[in-house]
């Protein structure tokens, strides 16, 4: 029997989609259900594919292949799926008394929907990794003069710190169910389930980033405020609970969870086994990280001692250290699944405000925090990867600052060829009315560039390089 907390297991999935008229159904589809098809959807779109040319933590390309976020989200999906599916047999398993389609749901599509989930879960990041957020939000906080009185006379506080808050996150939901210049609505006409999965941090930008708050919704953000009613339809339709006072913070889907632990399982390990490769880091080193999470387990195969024999079979170093990444991430999986269980009364309350790992036992919590200092230590501070932040700050500072004066000052010459340059898909009619609107195409412009575009599009404007006739 379903124990009723805030949000309800049989209530949180629906197979309606943005953009879908009242009363709609899906059709039934022996093949692939309506959650196969998110996934299909976002791995098919340009959005995604551009993925390939992003920054993940070091810089693009080199002579040795390491992540971007291409590479990164496709296996952040494969760990979500493994997670989607060992939680859904727990929740079919333990409520075997709910109508066939629940148990279907759970045992069978859970996992495509983390999986989606977590193919999209970077798809709104702007080029040259965390630091283009942050050189977007340095832009618009670091205004002045003529620009700034502009800017903040014609826009809402709302719409203003979907600005100076900017969030890859909140872009991914915009990116995902915003149709842009096309007339279909809906985006890409994602499942309310897939979405609602998506949203880590489920605030408003002006309710967001306000940690002293000590919710998780609030951490960051979740949604701009162009995309507020849609994030509303999905939560009124999923049972999602607003936050006691506040005005648009919620409480997380469950759903997401999961997602948040698919990455950060794969971030943790993944970005040290590509420092092992660029010989930033020795192989002892690596294992002298990870090695200790099988200590204490007490079925043989997931032991310390049988992991070290395997390792004896194996000649390469590159080998050993993913034989130990794969055994890390399976562990990490049957952990998580058990933890989010065990959780399920907080997670259903809306009230569990801290993510999947931070509830595993002391001994793991405290060599996963070894791990986060190591790496902002040794990976996040290193001179290749400093190196490509800084260009980031200057590169998208520069591209803002070119065409946000394009904007707000359309009788200059070169406002209107600069706007030319502009993507039709992201449309800008350089009216006073339309500030917000324009100022967000050109955000959604540059902030789907991949790094070499960026780059490219950087030189030519600025003058760097002088493009030829082709």
């Amino acid at each position: 029997m379903l124990h009723i907390y805030s949000m309800n297991w049989s209530s949180l999935y629906t197979t309606q989609r943005t953009g879908d008229p009242e009363g709609r159904r899906s059709v039934y589809d022996p093949v692939r259900n309506s959650f196969l098809r998110d996934y299909d959807r976002i791995i098919f779109s340009s959005a995604f594919r551009r993925l390939q040319n992003k920054t993940q933590v070091f810089p693009l390309p080199g002579a040795i292949f390491v992540h971007n976020r291409l590479t990164h989200s496709l296996e952040v999906a494969s760990v979500g799926r493994s997670l989607g599916k060992a939680v859904g047999e727990q929740i079919a398993a333990k409520y075997k008394d709910q109508d066939p389609g629940f148990s279907d749901f759970y045992r069978h599509e859970l996992s495509s929907v983390i999986a989606s989930a977590c193919l999209a879960h970077d798809i709104g990041n702007p080029p040259f990794g965390h630091s283009g957020e942050d050189a977007i939000r340095s832009f618009f906080n670091g205004l002045d003069g003529e620009m700034h009185t502009i800017i903040h006379n014609s826009l809402s506080p709302g719409q203003l710190k979907d600005f100076e808050h900017f969030e890859g996150n909140a872009n991914a939901f915009r990116v995902l169910t915003n149709s842009f210049n096309e007339p279909e609505p809906g985006g890409y006409k994602l499942t309310y389930t897939t979405l609602a999965s998506l949203v880590k941090y489920p605030s408003a930008s002006i309710e967001g980033f306000n940690k002293k708050a000590g919710l998780i919704a609030t951490k960051k953000s979740g949604f701009f405020d162009s995309e507020l009613s849609t994030y509303t339809s999905i939560a009124k339709t999923l049972g999602i609970p607003k936050k006691e006072g506040y005005q648009h913070v919620y409480a997380r889907h469950p759903f997401v969870y999961l997602t948040e632990a698919a990455d950060d399982i794969c971030y943790r390990v993944i970005d040290l086994e590509d420092a092992h490769r660029l010989h930033i880091i020795s192989k002892e080193t690596f294992m002298d990280m990870f090695l200790p999470f099988f200590e204490n387990e007490k079925e043989v195969y997931n032991s310390r001692a049988y992991i070290e024999q395997k390792l004896k079979n194996i000649n390469d170093d590159n080998q050993k250290v993913q034989y130990i990444r794969a055994r890390w991430i399976g562990l990490m999986i049957e952990k998580l699944s058990l933890v989010f269980m065990e959780l399920e009364a907080e997670i259903l309350s809306g009230t569990l405000e801290k993510d999947l790992l931070k509830c595993l036992p002391l001994a793991d919590r405290e060599l996963i925090d070894r791990i986060n200092e190591f790496s902002v230590a040794h990976i996040y501070n290193y001179r290749a990867v400093v190196e490509i932040e800084i260009a980031g700050y200057n590169v998208i500072g520069g591209l803002l600052k070119e065409f946000v004066q394009a904007v707000l000052y359309p009788q200059h010459p070169k406002s209107g060829k600069l706007i030319k340059l502009v993507s039709a898909q992201f449309p800008v009619t350089q009216k006073k009315e339309n500030v917000y609107q324009d100022i967000q195409s050109l955000v959604d412009f540059i902030a789907g560039m991949t790094d070499l575009y960026a780059i490219d599009i950087y030189r030519k404007i600025t003058g760097i390089t002088i493009p030829e006739i082709r």
